[in-house]
């Protein structure tokens, strides 16, 4: 199943806009507010890589509010859980 990891800059106060917006588009296993230079951090799940590409092309950066996104497709984990505190392996 592919993934990505997109990390998103949103207008100056938008980020808890963005973020109910993102949470609720199907595929969106994860979404944080996070202080850096990107505003939002999302983990994505798709069937294909056809439909991981629609969900970032057309849901994510055409929100209103989204500045610009950076996009990290995952090639392979090493992660035993999802799990936050968790060792790796």
């Amino acid at each position: 199943m592919p993934e990505a990891l997109v990390l998103i800059n949103t207008d100056v106060g938008a980020e808890e806009e963005v973020l109910s917006q993102v949470r609720s588009i199907n595929g969106v296993k994860e979404v944080y507010i996070v202080y850096g230079v990107y505003d939002l951090y999302t983990r994505i799940e798709a069937n294909t890589v056809e439909d991981l590409k629609n969900i970032i092309s057309t849901k994510i950066r055409r929100l209103p509010k989204v500045r610009s996104t950076i996009t990290m497709v995952i090639v392979s984990s090493s992660m035993k859980s999802n799990n936050v505190g968790k060792e790796w392996s």
